[in-house]
């Protein structure tokens, strides 16, 4: 189901604008550290917090800067504000009880990768703009070593159409290997 930025008031809409103006404005530099796949300028909508995610890009460059490793999983925290601690592959359990958990995607969401030889430690990545119903934006750093990717596109694969096997565009307009996934954990009010 896509999201439509018409459909929202017109409160709402200039809000959504200027966040997504200020969160752009701050990232648009040439950084080598942030890959943009997406120029969408309403990747930043209702349920994706945009200090959250300006704060997570922030502190992914000032790791950078000091010589330090990018990690998924502070990158997620901050991006999403689920506050769950420990390899990525450990989120989906960790989060039973604690966090809104489910098998489609939510704006703002976590999508818990699940761990395997590929992933040995998981991964987990930010939802931040739902294309169609198989299809999403996520923001997530160290899918390349030690950089932060912005609006990367991800495919649902899966045969039952239940988001538990994806593949991600790794390179502009190249979709990459199949990944399984655990599914996406949310603050309750995220929905």
């Amino acid at each position: 189901m896509a999201l439509s930025f018409r459909r929202l008031s017109a409160w709402t809409r200039m809000t959504a604008a200027f966040a997504a103006v200020a969160f752009c404005t701050a990232c648009a530099g040439t950084s080598p550290e942030i890959t943009r796949l997406s120029s969408d300028p309403d990747m930043i909508a209702p349920g994706l917090n945009p200090h959250f995610v300006a704060e997570a890009v922030s502190n992914a460059k000032a790791k950078r800067a000091k010589g330090q490793k990018v990690w998924c999983v502070p990158f997620a925290r901050d991006a999403s504000g689920v506050e769950i601690k420990g390899n990525a592959g450990t989120w989906w359990d960790q989060a039973k009880g604690k966090f809104a958990r489910g098998n489609e995607p939510v704006l703002g969401s976590v999508m818990a990768f699940s761990a395997t030889r590929k992933l040995p430690k998981g991964h987990v990545a930010v939802v931040s703009s739902i294309v169609s119903d198989r299809e999403i934006l996520i923001d997530h750093a160290n899918w390349k070593p030690s950089q932060i990717s912005l609006g990367m596109t991800v495919i649902d694969v899966s045969a039952k159409n239940d988001w538990s096997v994806v593949k991600v565009e790794s390179q502009p307009g190249t979709l990459g290997r199949a990944y399984p996934v655990d599914g996406f954990i949310w603050l309750a009010s995220a929905r």
